[in-house]
């Protein structure tokens, strides 16, 4: 049985773990490289592996870095299923066809431009790969093939995200052995708004465990909800400008609409007049909407008793790009929520384009920004910034809520460990960036665990 880390090892972006055994090979994710140029060419380079020896997927979650490059791994040859919760194909659907948009609008435009552009797949690929996904429940054991059984079960991290346990058999010396590996994938916050804690897990032979925020505690979400509010009545009644919100679609858009209804419903926050400027964040918001089961009960008694109508969030959809492009006509009182939420893509970026060099104008961060990204520039201070061929002065105010996120922090991370009866044989870190990974191998190594970091085209034994 052997492992091999052919992304996330040593940063948060193009998870892929590439496994073999019993004669079978298989991927647990298939993932976007995000973050800048350098990292976009890792997207086009060759796979470790080739696409059709891969015997089947399981997929923890329908983000882009674990998901976006399954229509490639298809259009070179893979044919085997990919598994993952409904409420993933759902999302799917849509990130999927989008993603594939998105790449042949840059394609058109470095045309137009004179230069070439690699277009990693198509809507024709996206279409093939969506019909290769497999949905199975929470919790429901399968058996991709005979060396290998498999559950999904609750990750916490955005509808429908999952935690996978693996058991792997093979023969040795005249019997079968088999181990047990678990990947995180991507594990939530406890105690955020709308989703369920992450499952428990009670044990592991190997453990592949994901270490974002391992270096840090976010802020309570008490605190959080406090700082969220004084920014916001700071920005709309005080200085009578604009928010604008770059969230990403799946996950952080949903989760901000219910606080600001909350806060409009307790009334902490006045009316607000907020856009919904995402298609893709729209469908998303659907689909959410259609997995109430997924709920946790907090979210599910807010919805079986809304507050009076008086005091409800009024969220507007812009659909069209010159409904979009009207939105930079307001001059005051409106909150923008946009994609992408590391703004290097969608909506936001033309609404940063305008907003940016406004000192009236507050931009709201809500979540990680990965290194080489516009969002990370922003967060760090930039003065100018480039965006469509402009130098656009940064003279906005930047609110960094660190509170929202959708990831584990350590103390998480750690609680979320002390659900094992007892420590995996081996621990590998992976979907971190470097200041993350070391200080949570050291914690957990603390416990008297054996954990390592994973690194890039690392291959060891399961």
């Amino acid at each position: 049985m052997q492992l091999q880390f052919c992304g996330a090892a040593g940063q948060v972006t193009g998870s892929c773990h590439w496994f073999t055994v019993g004669g079978t090979a298989f991927l647990v994710d298939c993932g976007l490289f995000q973050g800048g140029r350098v990292q976009s060419a890792r997207n086009s380079a060759p796979f470790p592996f080739r696409a059709r020896d891969i015997g089947f997927v399981v997929l923890t979650h329908a983000h882009l870095d674990h998901s976006g490059l399954l229509p490639r791994l298809c259009r070179e040859g893979f044919r085997g299923p990919v598994y993952s919760t409904q409420a993933t194909l759902e999302l799917l659907e849509v990130m999927l066809a989008d993603s594939a948009h998105l790449q042949q609008a840059e394609a058109a435009r470095q045309a137009r431009r004179g230069r070439e552009y690699t277009v990693l797949y198509t809507q024709a690929d996206v279409a093939r790969c969506l019909a290769q996904v497999r949905p199975v429940d929470y919790g429901a054991e399968f058996s991709p093939s005979p060396a290998v059984r498999a559950r999904l079960v609750e990750a916490g991290h955005i509808l429908g995200s999952a935690i996978a346990e693996l058991w792997l058999r093979e023969p040795a010396g005249g019997v079968t052995r088999e181990r047990k590996v678990v990947v995180s994938g991507d594990l939530g916050q406890p105690g955020r708004p709308i989703l369920r804690d992450p499952a428990r897990v009670a044990e592991a032979d190997v453990l592949l465990l994901e270490s974002t925020y391992g270096d840090r505690n976010h802020r309570p979400l008490d605190a959080t909800l406090d700082e969220l509010v004084a920014a916001m009545r700071h920005a709309l009644l005080e200085k009578h400008g604009n928010v604008l919100v770059p969230a990403f679609a799946v996950g952080r858009t949903q989760e901000l609409l219910y606080c600001f209804n909350e806060l409009v419903a307790s009334e902490r926050l006045p009316p607000l007049q907020v856009f919904l400027d995402s298609p893709m964040a729209q469908e998303v918001t659907r689909i959410t909407d259609r997995h109430f089961d997924l709920f946790d009960e907090e979210a599910q008694r807010g919805r079986q008793h809304p507050p009076p109508r008086g005091r409800r969030l009024h969220v507007t959809y812009t659909e069209s790009v010159e409904e979009s492009m009207a939105l930079n006509r307001i001059s005051a009182g409106a909150v923008i929520v946009a994609a992408s939420g590391m703004c290097d893509g969608g909506r936001i970026r033309h609404h940063l384009r305008h907003g940016l060099a406004n000192p009236r104008t507050t931009v709201l961060i809500t979540g990680f920004q990965a290194a080489g990204t516009l969002g990370r520039q922003i967060v760090d201070g930039a003065r100018e910034v480039k965006l469509f061929g402009e130098i656009i002065p940064v003279r906005a105010e930047v609110v960094t809520l660190g509170g929202f996120s959708a990831h584990a922090d350590q103390a998480a991370l750690l609680g979320w460990l002390d659900g094992f009866a007892r420590p995996p044989a081996q621990t590998w870190l992976v979907h971190g960036e470097p200041r993350a990974l070391e200080p949570l191998r050291a914690a957990i190594a603390g416990r008297g665990w054996q954990v390592d970091i994973a690194a890039e085209g690392g291959a060891v034994a399961v």
